[in-house]
């Protein structure tokens, strides 16, 4: 296989020519965005913006079209069974969000169970919560291994108490873990549960197939697959996205309205009130196609040489606690600098214009459970180099040096 030319994809994006002496390392936090991206955006906004479904003149019915396009070009990324069950979100916390809602009042009813994860983002913690503590339903919760793995026998356990419904994540936001999801929806399926898998992380691994994996909910956010901010993914099958009580009304979600009774619209319509994010929308659509034009396989391989150095120099570099594991990881590390607070260790990084993140990554169930105050998260994109992480590993160095002295 031919050897993944890092430089030629680095030159798309712009940000990497206007700012050549910044290493970026907070991809978990949001990516880049190549030029394609940019571009259709821009376009969108000089030549065709018009809102969308209910305008009778030409550039409506552009921007329409430009809109349900970028429907199915989700719809045949994931490999949806239908476009309309592709729902346009402001992001994977939206969707997480209408998922627990919409559960919580038609399927969900006090003593039944939910179950998570300990790796869980609050995002996929705190939409449960909200309606568990209203409405008598019991959160039980995957432990870790002392690889801070899934305890996979743990979860088998705790299938059998009959879960309602198992949410977890694709891969960890904090750890980088890749969590067995095939396995994991097969086993809570054969368990009778609704299954909800959060891809915030794992869009951007792999292109998932939902006929394959087979869950019934996969949320995303475009920002972390080289699309814009603020648009995200809810897919769902059919049958499911149906049962969903809308948590916004207005707008095209609406069929029938009077004083006495309103009725919805039909899918995808129905789930997303006011004016979705057509620009967002677009720029998502131009993210994936640009994406399929480079070889998959080729990024995997190039960023897990970006790991193997980058475990090799970390494990170079004394009074370092890894905290991620370098095998089943996604391109996320975790660690410390021993006895010393995770912003002071950015704050230095930050000061070498490395940009990393440093605190509890919106995951204190996890940290209260390794009893750690947070950890330095470095993670990596396609676009990285060997020189990005040469400049870490010193970076890293001298920063140790600093506060161990």
């Amino acid at each position: 296989m031919p050897v993944f030319d890092v430089q030629q994809f680095r030159q798309q994006f712009a940000f990497f020519q206007q700012q050549p002496d910044w290493v970026y390392l907070d991809n978990a936090a949001t990516m880049h965005k190549p030029q394609a991206v940019i571009d259709a955006v821009t376009q969108f906004y000089q030549q065709h913006n018009s809102n969308v479904h209910r305008g009778a003149h030409q550039l409506s019915q552009q921007a329409t079209a430009l809109f349900e396009h970028a429907r199915t070009t989700v719809a045949h990324y994931l490999n949806a069974a239908h476009s309309e069950e592709i729902i346009f979100t402001s992001g994977a916390t939206a969707a997480l969000n209408q998922i627990a809602f919409g559960l919580m009042h038609t399927e969900l009813k006090a003593g039944d169970r939910i179950l998570l994860t300990q790796l869980e983002h609050h995002a996929n913690i705190v939409p449960w919560q909200l309606h568990c503590q209203r409405h008598g339903v019991i959160i039980d919760v995957v432990p870790l291994t002392v690889e801070r793995q899934l305890d996979m026998l743990a979860y088998e356990d705790l299938l059998a108490l009959k879960p309602k419904v198992v949410s977890f994540s694709h891969i960890s936001n904090v750890l980088g873990h890749i969590q067995p999801v095939a396995q994991m929806v097969a086993l809570a399926k054969a368990a009778g549960a609704i299954t909800v898998v959060d891809g915030a992380q794992g869009i951007v691994y792999q292109q998932p197939d939902m006929q394959l994996l087979d869950c019934d909910f996969y949320v995303f956010s475009g920002h972390k697959l080289y699309g814009p901010t603020g648009i995200g993914v809810l897919y769902g099958k059919s049958a499911w996205l149906e049962r969903l009580t809308p948590i916004f009304a207005g707008g095209e979600m609406i069929d029938t309205v009077s004083f006495i009774n309103t009725t919805f619209n039909k899918l995808p319509f129905r789930l997303e009130a006011g004016t979705p994010n057509i620009a967002g929308a677009i720029g998502l659509s131009a993210a994936i196609n640009w994406l399929q034009k480079h070889n998959t396989e080729q990024i995997k391989n190039h960023k897990l040489l970006l790991l193997k150095d980058f475990y090799s120099g970390l494990n170079a570099i004394k009074a370092v606690d890894i905290l991620s594991q370098p095998v089943h990881n996604a391109g996320i590390v975790a660690l410390n600098v021993d006895g010393e607070h995770p912003s002071d260790v950015t704050a230095l990084l930050n000061q070498q214009q490395i940009a990393v993140r440093g605190g509890q990554h919106c995951a204190m169930p996890l940290f209260s459970h390794l009893a750690l105050p947070g950890a330095v998260r470095c993670s990596f994109a396609a676009y990285n180099t060997l020189d990005d992480v040469n400049r870490c590993l010193l970076a890293l160095e001298q920063a140790v040096e600093i506060l161990t002295a």
